[in-house]
């Protein structure tokens, strides 16, 4: 318990550091034009009609009232086409991406337990998103928690629409309701990776519908949840607006793609795993290897291809503005592989394929608050700066504080999560290439204030690590509790593939 204490501790220190709207000033800005232009043509061709005379004179009459009754917006097929690949994509992520990743690094008598673990946690709490999880982190409700509205997906056909961040634009709910389901379960998945090699199948299913349910759809939903652009035509709209948002975002917190909600909000709660369910067997003592970087290698590739869609898909929108997210989050990896193999090369005397596809990941995590907010050049600082930091935290922290966290998930994740949730409060200042966060209201940038976004940013991240740590905890501890955390001494040397599953991944 102390150990306990002291690393939240620790995490805390290094995590705390006035409502702000989205920075979608380009496609705002776009929007704004096409309608006058669409206005100005409208004019034109009244004026210019060719209709008798007698007519005129209604058809001036009529135009107020169609004027005030404009047709809802229409889904533009090239966005609703976008959106398909990029739920396409993140769903590679986890399955089969994040499996073969992590399940490259353990010991091949426990490869087949990986890859179960995070496709079953696919499937599963895939289920439990269309009965109720999407409704309790996409409705409104208060500010912790959506509402039933939108239960086994009640209400939503194919004509069903929800905002973008664009003022009228909007994407078919159905495939907005998938792409989220996408992210709700990779982030549960992200988890297995700290206690990898001895914790139960079965309670790694009760664990993660409990956190799931009492985490990860909370903080989607105080993060990510708002009335939308549209709501914001008058201060006062905007106020009354902001007051049905999620309780980060009320705050005024930054968080494009999944910092806090994915990567925070996992990497807390993996650590909490790791120090609840204490060390492997022969931890510091045996030789527990990777039995193929090969796969790790792949895994990583798929994951780096796959965040395309994480992170421009989270645009909403095939637009100008997605290009941006899209460079972004290309430099930013490049530069944090590049940065953690020459780390590595300097402190161990030898670049390892490990450390580049780490540190690959490490950008990635860190660039998924920021990729729409910062440029190109705040990307590849961020991508230099993160790699040296999740390495000190994966080499001499975990050392240092005696935890077996097995693939690194708070090192990388949490660690890495953090740094690019603050650095986004800073990098996207329009002095340093950033966005700017837009007003709505104003139809502008807003005035850039550090202290305030950098305030936001804290809240987001203090907030995502007390209520994710808190509820892993408790999680943890009930299904401990009620049917147990950790498999045996002997079912851990022998293997969880076949004492779990009763498998091999391999027969020579």
């Amino acid at each position: 318990m102390k150990k306990l204490l002291s690393v939240l501790s620790l995490v805390a220190l290094f995590g705390m550091g006035t409502f702000t709207t989205l920075s979608y000033a380009e496609d705002a800005a776009t929007a704004t034009v096409e309608a006058v232009a669409d206005t100005a043509a409208a004019v034109d061709a009244a004026t210019t009609s060719s209709a008798p005379a007698e007519v005129a004179p209604a058809a001036t009459e009529a135009a107020p009232a169609e004027a005030a009754a404009a047709p809802a917006p229409v889904p533009n097929k090239g966005d609703t086409a976008w959106m398909i690949v990029a739920t396409v994509l993140v769903l590679m992520m986890c399955v089969p991406g994040l499996g073969l990743f992590y399940g490259g690094m353990v010991r091949q008598k426990n490869m087949l337990s990986v890859l179960m673990q995070t496709f079953m946690i696919t499937c599963v709490l895939g289920v439990l998103w269309a009965l109720y999880g999407y409704s309790l982190a996409f409705t409104e409700g208060n500010a912790f928690f959506g509402g039933f509205g939108r239960a086994f997906l009640s209400g939503i056909t194919p004509d069903s629409n929800v905002a973008t961040f664009s003022k009228g634009v909007v994407i078919p709910e159905y495939i907005y309701m998938c792409f989220q389901l996408t992210f709700a379960v990779i982030t549960p998945a992200l988890i297995v990776g700290a206690f990898a090699e001895r914790m139960k199948f079965s309670a790694i299913l009760f664990f993660m519908i409990l956190w799931f349910t009492f985490s990860y759809l909370p903080i989607a939903h105080m993060v990510w949840y708002w009335a939308g652009p549209d709501a914001y035509t008058t201060a006062d709209a905007a106020t009354a607006a902001s007051a049905t948002a999620g309780f980060i975002w009320q705050k005024g917190a930054l968080d494009f793609a999944g910092g806090t909600v994915v990567h925070i909000n996992a990497g807390i709660a993996g650590l909490v795993g790791a120090l609840v369910l204490g060390k492997r067997v022969g931890f510091g003592k045996e030789a527990m290897a990777p039995h193929s970087v090969t796969l790790t290698m792949v895994g990583a590739a798929l994951l780096w291809v796959g965040w395309f869609g994480f992170n421009v898909g989270s645009n909403l929108e095939a637009s100008g503005f997605a290009t941006l997210v899209f460079a972004n989050t290309l430099l930013a990896t490049c530069a944090a592989a590049t940065a953690w193999m020459f780390t590595e090369w300097f402190f161990k005397g030898k670049p390892s394929m490990l450390g580049a596809a780490s540190g690959a990941i490490a950008g990635l995590v860190a660039v998924t608050p920021a990729c729409g907010y910062i440029g190109p050049m705040g990307a590849i600082v961020l991508g230099l700066l993160v790699s040296p930091l999740c390495f000190t935290f994966v080499t001499k922290v975990k050392t240092m504080m005696g935890y077996d966290d097995s693939l690194d998930v708070f090192g990388v994740h949490c660690v890495g999560g953090i740094f690019g949730a603050l650095s986004t409060g800073i990098l996207v200042n329009p002095a340093l290439g950033g966005t700017g966060v837009y007003d709505y209201v104003a139809n502008a940038v807003a005035p850039y204030d550090m202290a305030a976004q950098m305030t936001a940013q804290a809240w987001g991240v203090g907030t995502t690590l007390v209520w994710s740590g808190v509820v892993a905890f408790i999680a943890y501890k009930v299904v401990d509790v009620l049917i147990g955390l950790r498999v045996t001494e002997e079912v851990e040397r022998e293997g969880l593939d076949t004492t779990e599953h009763g498998e091999r991944a391999y027969h020579s």
